[in-house]
């Protein structure tokens, strides 16, 4: 007898569910962007990373298991939530894992919120001092004639 493997997904399913992505975890996923055809007509695909906090993980290692990266981009957060097992996803790595005493951490959210309204609050409160500046009086000498 013959055993045949069928590839059914071009992503390794063992590989990214042996990942063990958490909350807590800081992530690089590596994403494939199509940008439109070359000259000879094939796909154009680039790579590009986004790098930041896990913020939950859903739906566990089923087949439609996905998980949420938050990162600020100048000041403004950013959210994207990926499919665990898309094949669109080049690669993920860990950067950095953290403990944390939550599943979902939500309240990163809030959190970063309040933290800009008092950097805002802070820099409302001290204003330069403004200087005005008086127009010097002009002096005309006047020479008597004698």
């Amino acid at each position: 007898m013959q055993t045949i493997a069928i590839t059914i997904s071009p992503v390794n399913v063992l590989e990214r569910k042996n990942l063990g992505i958490r909350a807590g975890d800081s992530v690089r996923v590596w994403q494939r962007i199509l940008e439109g055809k070359d000259k000879e007509g094939k796909d154009k695909v680039r790579l590009q990373a986004f790098e930041g906090l896990v913020l939950a993980r859903k739906h566990g290692t089923e087949a439609g298991g996905t998980f949420t990266v938050r990162k600020v981009v100048d000041g403004i957060g950013v959210e994207r939530i990926f499919p665990l097992y898309t094949p669109m996803i080049d690669s993920i790595e860990i950067v950095k894992r953290s403990k944390v005493r939550r599943a979902k951490l939500y309240h990163i959210r809030d959190k970063a919120a309040k933290e800009i309204r008092r950097q805002m609050r802070n820099a409302r409160a001290y204003k330069e001092p403004v200087v005005e500046t008086k127009p010097e009086a002009k002096t005309e000498t006047v020479v008597a004639a004698e």
